[in-house]
């Protein structure tokens, strides 16, 4: 595998740290085409795009509408072909261990130097994990927050997409006019939801959903 004419994504809020991680990469990796996000909605945007291949996502757990895990559970079980290395501030054994757990094919902390970074995405392209030296991750035991992942995998993408505009407290109506559908069919995706996530309504469902964010999730 050559690694040139890659198309990779970056998905974090800080323009800065963004602009230097690209910038950081372009030598290392020749005629790639970058794409941005700074939030959950931009990188589903982003990856809509009917004409594009993705190769690598990069991903921020903390970014607006991410949701801490959430984002990685839905692009490993939507795009499983779709390597996704998280990049995060975080970098105890707990976050990086739930990762991995999650589907991430490496974990590299903010604060490695950039020969890190691209040994490790140089690796990861290759189709190897990669995890900061002498890290050995913790087993995921079956917790609630486990069992509230393996639910959040199993809607679909337009349901992921609802339940994150409910948890940024948008009235059916508004979603139906952003989602340029019907109230109905609102209803019926939140039916939906409901049903798969185990409550009875929404404000249980952002509740669910609030339980991968990063403040929430300890293994010790």
């Amino acid at each position: 595998m050559k690694l040139a004419n890659l198309n990779i994504i970056i998905a974090d809020d800080h323009p800065l740290f963004r602009n230097a991680l690209r910038q950081a990469l372009m030598n290392a990796f020749e005629h790639t085409q970058w794409y941005e996000a700074d939030s959950g909605e931009a990188l589903q945007a982003v990856l809509d795009h009917p004409d594009v291949s993705f190769d690598l996502v990069l991903l921020d757990l903390q970014m607006p509408g991410s949701h801490g895990y959430s984002t990685l559970i839905h692009l490993r079980t939507h795009y499983p072909d779709l390597p996704v290395v998280v990049i995060s501030a975080h970098e105890d054994i707990n976050t990086i261990s739930r990762a991995i757990h999650y589907g991430s094919s490496g974990f590299i902390p903010k604060s490695a130097s950039m020969e890190t970074l691209k040994t490790a995405l140089t690796a990861v392209l290759f189709g190897d994990i990669w995890l900061p030296k002498g890290v050995d991750v913790i087993p995921v035991v079956d917790d609630d927050i486990d069992k509230m992942a393996s639910k959040l995998s199993d809607l679909t993408p337009q349901q992921y997409k609802v339940l994150q505009m409910f948890a940024e407290g948008l009235l059916n109506k508004q979603i139906a006019y952003d989602l340029d559908v019907s109230e109905a069919t609102i209803k019926a995706h939140a039916t939906a939801i409901f049903r798969k996530l185990g409550v009875r309504n929404r404000t249980q469902a952002v509740i669910a959903l609030s339980q991968l964010e990063m403040d929430k999730v300890d293994l010790s």
